[in-house]
C-alpha cells in the first residue's frame, strides 16, 4: 500500500516497496512466478519498474530466476531461515539482558500494555493485526536496550524476520504459547531478572524456528507430491 512518503520516491522504489511488502507477508506466496505484464498492469506501470524491482529484490534473496520459467519468489529455506534466527536470538538474548539493566517503570509499563494488546490481537485472528503487534512487544525490550548499535542491528534483520514471523503467526495452534511466552518474558523484565528473561526469550525463538521448520517441510512435501 502506497504512503504519503512514498510520493517522494522514485517509481522503481515505490515498486520495489510494494512488492517487497507482497512477499513479506504472504500475499505473494513462495513459488509464485513475478509476471512482469501482469505486475505492470495491476500497478499501472511499465515493465522497466517491474524490472528493475525484480532485480533489487533477487539481491535480497526474496526472488530467484529460474531458466526458463524467469522470476518467481524464493522459497524459505531451513538454511536462510536458520541463518537469521541464529542472528536474531543472540541479539535478543542481549537486549533483554540490557532492558533488565536499564528499562524504566514507564517502559514497563508500556511492555505489560504491549503484551496485552497482542492478546487482544490474537483474539481478533487477523494475522496482519497479530504480526503488528508482536512487532511492537519486542521494540520496546530493544529501545529499553538503550543500545543504538543493536537497535541499528535488529532493524537491518526487520524484513527477514518478518517474512518468518509472518509464517510463525499463521499456525494458530501457536497462539496460546505465544501469548504464554510474551507473559513469560514481561515478567521476568518487569522483575528485572536478566537470567530468566534470557530463558525466556531463547525458548521463545527456538520455538519460532521449530514451527516454522514444520512448516517448510511440511509444504516442501506437498510441493514433491504434486
Amino acid at each position: 500500500m502506497q504512503t504519503d512518503l512514498d510520493a517522494f520516491l522514485p517509481l522503481r522504489d515505490v515498486v520495489f516497496k510494494t512488492l517487497r511488502q507482497a512477499i513479506l507477508t504472504g500475499e505473494l506466496k513462495p513459488g509464485e512466478r513475478l509476471m512482469e505484464i501482469h505486475l505492470a498492469e495491476k500497478l499501472g506501470v511499465s515493465r522497466t519498474p517491474i524490472r528493475e524491482a525484480i532485480r533489487q529484490l533477487e539481491l535480497e534473496g526474496l526472488v530467484v530466476m529460474i531458466p526458463r520459467r524467469g522470476a518467481q519468489v524464493a522459497h524459505i529455506t531451513e538454511k536462510s531461515m536458520s541463518d537469521v534466527l541464529e542472528v536474531r536470538l543472540a541479539l535478543d538474548e542481549l537486549a533483554v539482558e540490557l532492558a533488565c539493566e536499564r528499562i524504566t517503570d514507564e517502559e514497563i509499563e508500556a511492555l505489560r500494555e504491549a503484551c496485552a494488546s497482542f492478546e487482544e490481537a490474537v483474539s481478533s485472528s487477523d494475522i496482519h493485526k497479530i504480526t503488528s503487534a508482536d512487532v511492537s512487544f519486542h521494540d520496546i525490550i530493544f529501545k529499553a536496550s538503550r543500545n543504538n548499535r543493536l537497535v541499528q542491528m535488529v532493524n537491518n534483520l526487520a524484513e527477514q524476520m518478518y517474512r518468518y514471523r509472518f509464517e510463525y503467526i499463521k499456525d494458530d495452534s501457536g497462539w496460546n504459547s505465544l501469548i504464554t511466552e510474551h507473559r513469560m518474558i514481561t515478567d521476568a523484565i518487569a522483575m528485572r531478572d536478566a537470567g530468566l528473561a534470557g530463558r525466556a526469550i531463547h525458548v521463545h525463538i527456538k520455538n519460532q524456528e521449530n514451527s516454522i521448520i514444520r512448516t517448510i517441510r511440511r509444504e516442501e512435501k506437498e510441493r514433491l507430491e504434486k
